[in-house]
């Protein structure tokens, strides 16, 4: 070999026709990982590859001159060969390209999951657009499922919920290629002796990925099975949650083995609660434009924090009203017969579920006092399920709660939910019809003016005696319990107040005029 290669920058070995290593120079053998490989031959010197191109360049009669890159597993690193054949035999020109090969697979990576990101952000845009359109909880299933399931990014998605008095999930729509997988997913999720991340989702409240699908332990095998034959690798459980309930979960699957990303995740998070928020928006506008009313009635046992506080008290207590604050906190407005109100701070010192209290109006025979409760309660629950609460009173460590449900299927689902999580007992339930007044229309009008904010301070500052003579909370009180400013209480009091007005005159000035 020419001294001039022997000092060359980059890897060159002389090679025979034959496949002998003749020369090296250092480089060559520092890029190899060889010492004087002269006289060896090139397949036991030079490092394996998947392709082995540079061993096939000199497989023939004769050498073949070719240029590759390859990524060599033994050393961790990517080569540029070049292989020239001036005469006979040939030499192999070598350099080192691996952190510019990783930084071009690394820069092609991240174009090719800014466009997946792109993609999957157009088409949760696309669900939530339609999903606020939604008029039933079939129709919002079925967006679901359409919207992902029958797109190029994924092999099928389908939306469970547990059946009615019973652990199982039943399916409420699928779209998609489900093959065998789905088939196997359905009836294990039927099948008590096996738990499928889609159950773990709905039971934890937490979404679930699984990648690959084929590899966990977490999977039943049948699943397992069926996933390997159609060829899917990963699943995402996402739960359809809104506060602290879980409405249903919607599974997807795909190809890769690594399909979902964190960032992916976080996005697939946000579709639940947005799908959470709109079961929860279409059950509410269900009981507001229904002409009658599921009304149901439970007695509720020392599982309910009021009932225990009752006892306590040794006091009759009754709900004048409630305010949703937080995903799980609500602000109960109670009045208390007796003279328990005068033990309040002390009986509820220490209770958990009660954050914070407050004495509004005192009297001889009683007063009123604000409650911040936070946790799961039968009370917060038939909120978030699209209840209304008509009654509530408690004595004696019991209590009576009367609810208004929307006359759908949905009523023995909320019934069987109370029921099993806060050992709520059934009591009656009645069809109650509305009488259409003028009243009722007024009142809609007026919800659909306010602001959901307005709507709570009004709320708000009503229970809390804050518009009576004198006032039983000032202002600083009502915004402290809203945990705002005194400032931005007034503005969204005056907003209000300034609606209702609005729409009270203007349905009596033309009236007025005549």
């Amino acid at each position: 070999m020419d001294e001039r290669l022997h000092r060359a920058p980059i890897g060159v070995l002389a090679v025979s026709a034959e496949g002998v290593v003749l020369d090296s120079n250092e480089v060559a053998q520092t890029l190899t990982d060889a010492t004087d490989p002269a006289g060896e031959a090139l397949a036991d010197v030079f490092p394996r590859s998947v392709d082995d191109t540079l061993l096939a360049a000199f497989g023939g009669d004769s050498v073949t001159e070719t240029e590759f890159e390859e990524y060599y597993p033994h050393l961790d690193r990517w080569l540029a060969v070049s292989v020239v054949a001036p005469d006979e035999g040939g030499t192999v020109y070598l350099r080192d390209v691996t952190e510019r090969t990783r930084e071009k697979r690394s820069l092609e990576q991240l174009r090719q999951e800014r466009e997946r990101t792109e993609l999957i952000d157009h088409v949760r845009s696309d669900i939530l657009a339609a999903l606020v359109d939604a008029t039933s909880r079939e129709e919002i299933a079925e967006t679901i499922c359409r919207g992902l399931g029958e797109t190029d990014l994924y092999e099928f998605a389908w939306v469970g919920e547990r059946d009615v008095g019973a652990d199982d999930v039943v399916v409420r729509a699928v779209a998609g290629a489900t093959g065998e997988l789905f088939e196997a997913v359905r009836d294990a999720a039927a099948d008590e002796t096996m738990t499928t991340p889609e159950e773990r989702a709905i039971d934890d409240g937490r979404l679930q990925a699984v990648q690959p699908l084929t590899d966990s332990s977490a999977v039943p095998d049948p699943v397992r099975t069926a996933g390997f034959a159609d060829g899917v690798q990963s699943v995402l459980s996402i739960p359809v949650v809104y506060g602290p309930n879980v409405h249903g979960v919607v599974g997807v699957y795909a190809s890769g083995t690594e399909a979902f990303s964190e960032r992916e995740r976080a996005s697939f998070e946000t579709l639940g609660e947005v799908a959470g928020f709109a079961v929860t928006a279409v059950r509410n506008r269900n009981l507001l434009l229904s002409d009658s009313v599921a009304e149901i009635t439970f007695e509720l046992g020392d599982g309910s924090v009021l009932a225990r506080l009752s006892q306590s008290l040794d006091s009759a207590l009754t709900l004048e009203g409630l305010v949703p604050q937080a995903d799980d906190a609500l602000l109960c407005f109670v009045s208390i017969d007796g003279d328990g109100i005068d033990r309040i701070d002390h009986e509820t010192a220490g209770v958990t579920p009660i954050e914070r209290t407050r004495v509004i109006r005192e009297s001889e025979s009683g007063g009123r006092v604000e409650l911040t409760v936070r946790g799961s309660t039968p009370l917060l629950a038939i909120s978030s399920l699209g209840g209304t609460v008509r009654r509530a009173s408690f004595d004696d460590g019991t209590g009576r709660l009367v609810v208004d449900l929307p006359p759908d299927g949905d009523v023995r689902r909320i019934v069987e939910t109370v029921g099993r999580e806060y050992d709520a007992e059934f009591v009656a339930k009645e069809e109650r019809n509305r009488s259409v007044t003028t009243a009722r229309e007024f009142r809609d009008e007026l919800d659909e003016r306010l602001t959901p904010r307005q709507r709570t301070v009004l709320r708000t500052a009503y229970f809390a005696d804050y518009f009576e003579s004198p006032r039983g909370s000032t202002a600083e009180e009502v915004a402290a319990s809203l945990d705002i400013t005194g400032s931005t209480l007034l503005h969204h009091l005056r907003a209000g107040q300034r609606k209702l007005l609005d729409a009270y005159l203007d349905e009596r000035v033309p009236s007025e005029r005549e």
